[in-house]
């Protein structure tokens, strides 16, 4: 069974970004239990977030981009009436068309991660990566798994940069000592 645990957060400010350490879960003992966790959070995240012009509820659209480490089965559990719908695509086609409300950004090259962050700057896109714990690459949110947990940290800068609205308690769960933001 998933547990949340709302843990004492740490801010980390460098020139370029600063980062939030935030929101950790207890990963369930089995084979579905990283699957569970990753889609719970993203989920949660996806919850924060507010995209201009659109109801809060509406359904949107994650592009899932390289390989994602911590699970292939990409289904965000968003709380209330929103969904979301997954499409696994390539950096070319992320970077050519619009559609995607959010990019979930798994391994890939270097070079393709700064060109998509450097596309996203500006455009209502939520931006999510496993694949970058310390969010030194440009994402949003950036999850990290650590002995049978999971964790997400917040890249305040990338947040400022473009015009989606993340509710300020998503990142005030970094500084809770515990209970529900």
């Amino acid at each position: 069974m998933l547990a949340s645990l709302f843990l004492i957060g740490a801010s980390l400010t460098t020139p370029q970004m600063s980062v939030q350490a935030a929101s950790q879960t207890i990963v369930e003992d089995s084979g579905d239990g990283m699957a569970r966790a990753v889609n719970r959070m993203v989920g949660g995240i996806v919850s924060y977030a507010r995209w201009p012009g659109v109801s809060a509820d509406a359904a949107r659209v994650m592009c899932v981009i390289g390989t994602p480490r911590l699970t292939n089965r990409m289904a965000p559990d968003v709380p209330g009436a929103g969904s979301v719908t997954v499409r696994r695509i390539s950096v070319a086609a992320a970077t050519s068309r619009s559609g995607c409300d959010i990019l979930f950004l798994g391994r890939m090259a270097i070079a393709d991660r700064r060109q998509l962050i450097a596309w996203v700057r500006g455009r209502p896109i939520l931006t999510i990566t496993d694949d970058d714990a310390a969010c030194i690459y440009g994402a949003m949110f950036c999850l990290s798994n650590r002995a049978a947990s999971l964790s997400f940290s917040v890249n305040l800068d990338a947040i400022g940069r473009g015009p989606l609205r993340i509710d300020p308690r998503v990142l005030s769960i970094g500084r809770s000592d515990g209970g529900a933001p």
